[in-house]
């Protein structure tokens, strides 16, 4: 067994929505460098193909276009729009997502609407479209973006973690359903990454030193340590997984409350 090949991407064609920034624009850059030729979308086009162009000048393969996630007429075009560009579709991704951090009494519905219409809605439509394209070719790998809040939550992320429940749920059922025609859908779920959605708490340091206290080690995490997860997941190195959500999370979910004895233990 060459298990150094088994994570080369080299000749895949991949499908990356939410390429503009954070963790799809990390994921973007992992499978090209891997190999894989990306297409990259997002709704800002100016921050897509600035990934794309930064894929080039490393000597990968990548172009761009724009794309509406919450969409489903958007999100049809789009893959359209990549498979004819590429020729097939071995590797898709998505990662848009937001939040409002509010209570539940406080939400409204236009509110509510916005981020099941993202973070949801537009997962599920993402699934229907590279899906039909992945059963069609009998190959493909589907990542989705779920989340800690998933499984574990706090005031004012009820709506958001239910979403991104129903993400890593949605992946069980499509997983089970296109599995027999050689299609693997996963999710990864990570906890405290920098990133634009993360941005407004590092601006309370009290907060976000707390946050990092929260993991087993201590800080928070890279996008890039999010996105080898994900070329993982597209490789043939993760062939016999399917159906599951990967926690990319330091330890978050591992412990319940700070790690506040590990000094003494160490001593």
């Amino acid at each position: 067994m060459d298990y150094r090949k088994l994570f080369d991407l080299s000749g895949r064609k991949a499908l990356v929505l939410g390429a503009a920034s954070g963790i799809g624009k990390a994921s973007a850059e992992a499978l090209a460098a891997l190999g894989a030729a990306v297409h990259c979308a997002d709704i800002d086009l100016a921050q897509t193909q600035a990934t794309a162009a930064a894929i080039r000048a490393a000597g990968g393969t990548a172009d761009a276009s724009r794309t509406d996630a919450a969409n489903g007429a958007e999100v049809a075009a789009l893959v359209a729009r990549a498979k004819a560009a590429l020729g097939r579709i071995d590797i898709a991704v998505t990662t848009p997502g937001i939040n409002i951090r509010k209570v539940v009494f406080d939400y409204s519905e236009a509110e509510f609407d916005r981020i099941v219409d993202l973070n949801f809605k537009g997962t599920f439509f993402f699934f229907q479209e590279v899906g039909r394209v992945m059963v069609e070719q009998k190959k493909g790998s589907i990542i989705a973006c779920s989340s800690i809040r998933a499984t574990t939550i706090e005031p004012g992320l009820a709506v958001y973690g239910a979403t991104k429940a129903a993400i890593s749920l949605l992946v069980k059922g499509f997983a089970s359903e296109v599995g027999m025609h050689g299609v693997r859908v996963n999710a990864i779920a990570p906890s405290i990454i920098e990133t634009a959605l993360s941005a407004p708490i590092k601006g309370r340091p009290e907060i976000y030193e707390a946050f990092a206290r929260h993991t087993v080690i201590g800080r928070w995490g890279q996008p890039s340590e999010v996105a080898t997860a994900v070329a993982f997941l597209a490789s043939d190195a993760a062939s016999y997984i399917s159906g599951s959500t990967m926690l990319i999370d330091a330890g978050w979910t591992a412990i319940d409350g700070p790690p506040t004895g590990l000094t003494q233990l160490a001593k």
